[in-house]
């Protein structure tokens, strides 16, 4: 009877499932000028060392476009009079210049090489920071790829775009600059003529690079629905295997290569002639502007052939800059666009937290008053905002709550409940019926719409949610296990336990057996989510965790429903020690389990329809009596 919860963007045709794109092709942002502002208050501890590439730039630039004039003197003035001295002088000048060149845009980019991995490990660290703060509802209605491509996708064209195209834009920029302003200056009519190959050029620019762009936004959705389909495939193969279905997988696989292929195929093309187009209207614009530039010198003769070359080494030059500032534009765009994306998440409402009261341990002296004790002594105690120290008892109380994860949609209707300290409720009712859903309101993951959840008689709104889920132990259907050893897996319920108290929670939760008979006990790493220990090892290491947080309250979400009859029997004496004293609410698989709950709540379509013991229960003859008799005949 595992719940399921239907949430916004988790199916398959999601907008990052197997149709939708998992990679960002060419995409304009829609705030250019307001995300180039957030991305500039990063920048702002950086000022002086941009200050320093934008000099570096400039003299970069400088030498670039300098080092092309000079070849007018060297040709007019030393070569054609046969000045060698004075032309090893002009050749040494001009290696200086090439090399002053070339130091200053090493120095620029390795600044800004710096700068950028910098700054994008700050906006990394930000946009970490700002998931942890984020309301589990944010998580549920935005998928895992989805998220991660903030982190790769996103990132990455903002780290691409600090490291080349900032500096590469001004950079060109200035040296196509330069280039006209010297063009002007040997030669105005030559100009003209290099200007009307120019237009020619931005034209070609414009029309391969606008479906060159249509293209790769199609190439990007097809490796999307490729890879989206691949991702699934290989979580289900299980389940591909056990129906035979690896040819029908197939097939829709081919057919998602098929269209990757069609679409990959049209980009390269269009992206690959941009250079070679280029290349070659830049080689009919030096052969015109030659002629032309000969006959010119020929006819009029104030034009020497040194102008003539250094003129021709410009007109080379200057249809670089065109191809790559479109090419760096777009990369810049792409990048704004990315960050947008990135500061949409960091924009996003964190989760609000007003509570005052908090939880800290205790002790109770002689004359009953109550004070606070270190961390490992002690009892739980609710410190109010006034200081006054109430000790935690786990009474839990639902009065008339509404919910629901969508406001049009009621999952829960005045659902009233009450579990006195120490006892065990226990919820049993069909798939959806809000078994997890009550649970995680106990949690705040979610806030109601209507009526009040009190703790030990203080409404959970006004207690801390770090506290409110340090006194609360869950252990969730869905097992999760991180990178590290077993040991390291346990503590995560309390990250200052020792070794023995580790040892101690694995041994209540009947788990030290099988982790003794790994190859490093304890300290066996588990990668994978544990991929190499069985369904039922992964939820005792699961309640080890929980008992090893020690907590006041225990909420166990189905916890036994991986774990087959002869292991819940051998824990079993273990879960009754690990509830012992504490108010537990079970969520039931198997109905077996909750028969010495203190009370059973039959849920259904979100209200609560039959409560009472189990005895009761069965009396009444309802729809627990039918839940029970059927489990026992496929028991």
């Amino acid at each position: 009877m595992a719940e399921k919860m239907t949430r916004p963007g988790r199916g398959p045709g999601g907008p990052h499932g197997p149709g939708g794109p998992h990679g960002h092709g060419f995409q304009k942002p829609k705030d250019l000028r307001g995300t180039l502002g957030k991305l500039m208050r990063y920048l702002a501890g950086y000022k002086g060392w941009l200050m320093l590439v934008l000099v570096l730039l400039v003299i970069s630039s400088a030498c670039t476009v300098g080092g092309s004039y000079l070849l007018k003197p060297l040709i007019n003035d030393y070569i054609l009079p046969g000045d060698f001295p004075g032309l090893a002088r002009m050749l040494v000048v001009m290696a200086l210049i090439y090399v002053t060149g070339a130091a200053c845009t090493f120095g620029y980019a390795r600044i800004m090489v710096r700068v950028a991995q910098t700054t994008v490990a700050k906006i990394r660290e930000d946009l970490f920071e700002k998931m942890q703060a984020l309301p589990l509802k944010y998580f549920d209605t935005h998928t895992h790829g989805e998220l991660m491509s903030r982190y790769t996708n996103d990132i990455e064209t903002v780290s691409e775009a600090l490291n080349n195209s900032f500096g590469s834009l001004i950079s060109c920029t200035l040296n196509f600059t330069g280039t006209i302003v010297m063009m002007l200056v040997l030669s105005p009519i030559l100009t003209l003529v290099t200007f009307a190959m120019l237009f020619v050029m931005l034209q070609v620019v414009k029309v391969i690079g606008g479906r060159s762009r249509r293209y790769f936004a199609a190439q990007q959705k097809a490796v999307g629905a490729v890879n989206g389909y691949i991702e699934e495939m290989i979580e289900g193969q299980k389940v591909i295997k056990v129906f035979n279905h690896e040819t029908a997988a197939k097939e829709g696989f081919n057919q998602l290569n098929e269209a990757y292929r069609q679409a990959g195929t049209r980009a390269q093309i269009f992206g690959g002639i941009m250079m070679p187009v280029m290349g070659n209207l830049s080689y009919v614009n030096y052969a015109l502007t030659c002629c032309v530039g000969a006959i010119f010198a020929i006819q009029t003769g104030a034009f020497g052939l040194g102008d003539l070359a250094a003129f021709l080494q410009y007109s080379r030059q200057v249809s670089q800059p065109i191809t790559q500032i479109s090419q760096q534009v777009n990369t810049i765009l792409s990048a704004v666009a990315g960050a947008e994306r990135i500061f949409e998440v960091m924009e996003t409402e964190p989760e609000v937290d007003e509570g005052k009261v908090q939880l800290v341990r205790a002790t109770e002296q002689q004359d009953g008053t109550v004070t606070e004790a270190d961390f490992h002594t002690g009892v739980w105690a609710w410190k109010k905002p006034d200081g006054e120290l109430v000790p935690l008892r786990g009474d839990v109380r639902f009065d008339h709550v509404v919910f629901g994860y969508d406001e049009r949609k009621v999952v829960l209707n005045d659902i009233s409940l009450f579990a006195k300290p120490g006892q065990k409720i226990a919820f049993v009712g069909s798939t959806g019926a809000g078994k997890t859903t009550i649970t995680s309101l106990i949690n705040r993951f979610y806030e109601i719409q209507s009526g009040t959840i009190t703790y030990d008689g203080i409404d959970v709104r006004e207690i801390e949610k770090d506290s409110l889920r340090r006194s609360l132990g869950v252990v969730l259907q869905d097992t999760h296990l991180f990178t590290g050893t077993v040991a390291d897996n346990i503590r995560y319920g309390r990250l200052d336990a020792t070794d023995e108290e580790v040892e101690a929670a694995a041994r209540l939760a009947g788990a030290d057996s099988f982790i003794r008979h790994l190859p490093d006990g304890y300290q066996t790493v588990l990668s994978g989510d544990g991929g190499n220990l069985s369904q039922g090892e992964r939820q005792l290491l699961n309640i080890a965790r929980a008992s090893c947080a020690n907590p006041p309250v225990l909420i166990l979400d189905e916890a036994t429903s991986s774990i087959d009859t002869r292991t819940e029997k051998i824990i079993e004496k273990g879960m009754d020690r690990l509830m012992a004293g504490r108010t537990v609410f079970v969520i039931a698989h198997r109905l077996s389990t909750v028969r010495n709950a203190k009370a059973i709540m039959v849920l259904e379509q979100g209200q609560i329809i039959e409560r009472g013991d189990h005895d009761d229960l069965i009396d009444q003859h309802g729809r627990y009596y039918q839940l029970y008799t059927g489990q026992m005949e496929l028991d």
